[in-house]
């Protein structure tokens, strides 16, 4: 019996080890899933850039640029997503706000590799895309996404936001 308690020993402390390893790549694992979906605007680099147009997007592009949301019917943050976008589109002139049911239009999600909804493309004027956000963003990240894209006017509402 002497024998066993060594072995119990050893064996203890590696399933310790093993047990806490495992946390340690879980923890980084839903930090870095947390980011991605966390509603930050990241910028899309020109190889990346994709440019849609009105019959990809269901609804008419905006003068200036164009937010685009993909949603699903039961994403909880897609309607407050919807209620920032509206708004930001409404102080902006020449910005549009169109929404996409992703489940309706797999083929541009899956073309977009969009992966969660909500998703909030951003688009320039010609429709290419120059913004992206996973998650719920912030207005104030919304519009400073609009900021690098529109051409504001000395009393536009994008600089006083």
């Amino acid at each position: 019996m002497d024998g066993a308690a060594p072995v119990l020993s050893v064996g203890v402390t590696a399933g310790l080890l093993a047990l806490v390893a495992a946390l340690v790549a879980a923890s980084a694992l839903g930090l870095a899933m947390r980011r991605r979906s966390s509603g930050i605007v990241r910028s899309v680099h020109a190889p990346e850039a994709e440019v849609l147009t009105a019959d990809d997007l269901g609804g008419p592009l905006g003068r200036q640029a164009t937010l685009v949301q993909f949603s699903t019917a039961f994403c909880a943050p897609c309607r407050p997503t919807r209620q920032v976008l509206a708004q930001v589109a409404d102080m902006v002139d020449g910005v549009s706000h169109v929404e996409v049911d992703a489940a309706a239009r797999l083929d541009l999600v899956r073309r977009l590799r969009i992966s969660s909804t909500p998703t909030v493309l951003v688009l320039d004027q010609r429709g290419a895309i120059v913004k992206r956000a996973s998650g719920l963003p912030r207005k104030a990240d919304v519009i400073a996404a609009l900021g690098t894209v529109v051409t504001m006017g000395s009393d536009s509402p994008v600089e006083r936001a």
